[in-house]
């Protein structure tokens, strides 16, 4: 059957600049290849933002060459803080800061404008779905996993039987603002770091690009003081420090070794809690070069203690299509809700 004769779903991933957006058909196939993405206009209001989001959907179709009348539900994810539903926090957040955003409902603003169900997840939750479903294939309904995704924050998702659980509330799944022993993981002298949140000491305030320029490279750069980052403002020298632990700099690899190292502890805890099938890693720390990706996810392995029968079943794992992961975890989503209708397989992401 040729894919405009067959029902689909589409993805849209929200961005503070961008919309990407996918098309995954009931049968589980992904049309679009790549990223499809064009402005998310977020900064212009709510208003603005949902009109670009439809476009992302209309572009997605003619990219396809879909027509829209086979269209059954979408997949929306944002950047969080919001409920399972789809409002943004009345606090606010990084890419919602004006006030017409806050408690925002944005999920069923978009429902109205497009006249389709909109099932909606953060940006952590879709990607932790993603993974699932490609790491797990078929067998994805039957199986569970935990992900954190390092990126300016440190965000996240846990999948049982192949759903993100959201919580009564929508916040489960946080595992940036998860506390973690903090003895033996820091060095000597080193401060006890703290998050954005205003926590002190959660796992988002070592395992972060914003924990890198506000609590780590600080303390390290007293360590290596003829270091050349030592020169650069603390944004670009935050940025910066990938490349160098990618070449094997020692205090890149001393940064990124604590990151892991709290990452293995945060899987720790999660072993505790959810015993998962899988652990996923994800975000542009392992956006890198194959030996450092390697080196990276190793010591995460090595830094989560597991009983013996965990460890015999558990496996460790990056997320896979880092730009991609979240249109297509949304849009899993959005087919997951429909297969009491359409009775589709699960879905077989490539």
């Amino acid at each position: 059957m040729d894919s405009a004769d067959v029902p689909v779903v589409v993805g849209i991933d929200n961005g503070g600049t961008s919309n990407n957006a996918t098309v995954l058909t009931v049968d589980g196939r992904f049309l679009v290849d790549g990223l499809l993405e064009i402005p998310s206009e977020v900064g212009a209001g709510p208003e603005a933002a949902v009109e670009a989001m439809a476009r992302a959907l209309d572009g997605a179709l003619a990219h396809t060459g879909v027509p829209r009348a086979r269209v059954r539900a979408v997949g929306l994810d944002t950047p969080g803080p919001a409920s399972a539903d789809g409002v943004i926090s009345s606090r606010g957040s990084t890419n919602f800061a004006q006030p017409a955003w806050h408690g925002f409902d944005v999920r069923g603003a978009l429902q109205r404008r497009l006249g389709l169900p909109v099932v909606y997840h953060n940006d952590g939750n879709a990607a932790a779905l993603y993974a699932h479903h490609v790491h797990f294939g078929a067998d994805a309904p039957a199986r569970s996993s935990v992900s954190a995704i390092v990126g300016t924050g440190l965000g996240g998702g846990v999948v049982v039987d192949g759903r993100v659980l959201t919580g009564a509330a929508g916040m489960a799944g946080e595992l940036g603002h998860v506390h973690i022993p903090l003895t033996g993981l820091l060095a000597p002298e080193q401060p006890v770091p703290t998050c954005a949140c205003g926590f002190v000491g959660d796992a988002e305030s070592i395992a972060s690009l914003t924990a890198i320029r506000r609590n780590l490279l600080p303390y390290w750069l007293t360590r290596f003081p003829d270091h050349p980052l030592a020169a650069e403002p603390a944004d670009r020298a935050a940025k910066l420090l990938r490349g160098y632990a990618e070449r094997g700099d020692a205090l890149a690899r001393e940064v990124f070794a604590q990151q892991a190292a709290a990452l293995g502890r945060l899987f720790t805890i999660a072993a505790n809690v959810a015993d998962p099938h899988a652990y996923f890693v994800g975000g542009g720390v392992v956006e890198a070069a194959p030996e450092f990706r390697d080196w990276f996810l190793a010591t995460v392995r090595e830094h989560t203690v597991l009983r013996a029968e965990q460890a015999a079943v558990a496996t460790f794992a990056l997320v896979p299509d880092r730009d991609m992961a979240g249109a297509r975890g949304v849009a899993i989503a959005a087919l997951t809700a429909l297969r009491p209708v359409t009775r589709a397989p699960a879905p077989l992401p490539h």
